[in-house]
Order: structure tokens, then sequence, then C-alpha cells
């Protein structure tokens, strides 16, 4: 599985952005997990959200519930992260994350996901 984010950017705090992180590759995307993950300087890589393959279930960090929301498009082999209410803490480099199966279970820690998408920049003005 191959991953590519994009959609970061620079936006004054309260702003809004949408990553995206398509697939591809030969496994079927329906069968996949998905997560967003984030880095900021000399800070560890943290949980953001995750999807479950079917997308019936989600979880997210408590420092983003209620301002980001995780999709996906099973058609167009794409997960989507929608932030809202940005706020400079929310920095970092956002990395989409992919395991396979999972069923309905969300997964929050790195070590089970086995693929990892190069990152995108987001970066939060005061």
């Amino acid at each position: 599985v191959q991953l590519q984010a994009s959609g970061g950017g620079l936006v004054q705090a309260g702003g809004s952005l949408r990553l995206s992180c398509a697939a591809a590759g030969r496994t079927t995307f329906s069968r996949i997990a998905l997560a967003w993950f984030r880095q900021a300087p000399g800070k560890e890589r943290d949980f953001v959200a995750a999807i479950t393959e079917s997308g019936g279930s989600t979880d997210y960090a408590d420092s983003v519930k209620g301002r980001f929301t995780i999709s996906r498009d099973n058609a167009e082999k794409t997960v989507y992260l929608q932030m809202n209410s940005l706020k400079p803490e929310d920095t970092a480099v956002y990395y989409c994350a992919a395991r396979l199966g999972g069923g309905s279970y969300t997964y929050a820690q790195i070590k089970y996901y086995r693929y990892w998408g190069q990152g995108t920049q987001v970066t939060v003005s005061s």
C-alpha cells in the first residue's frame, strides 16, 4: 500500500484545513484501516484519529475531539482529515497510516500500522 498525503499549509488560528491521503496498490482499499498521526518539532509522533475499514467506527485523540473529523471514500481510495478551529498547538507534520484488516476496532498506536505516507506540514499561526 502506497500512501500520498496532501492538503497541508499555513492557516491562522481558528481556521480550517482538510488533509487528504490517497492510497494506491493492489490491496483492496475497503480492507484497510486508516489513521492520522502528527509530529511536532522535537516531539514524538502522536495519534490524531483513526477509522475502521468500513468507516463505521472512528476514534480521536482528546486534544482534537470536536474539532477534527476523519472520513474515508472507498470509491476514491482516499482518507480525509477535516480540521476546524485550528490552534497553534496543532502545528505539526501530519502523517497518514494504514494497516490491513482490524474489523470493527480502531488502533491508536504506531506499532499497529505498517504503511505510512510521507507527511504534510500544517502550520497554525496565532
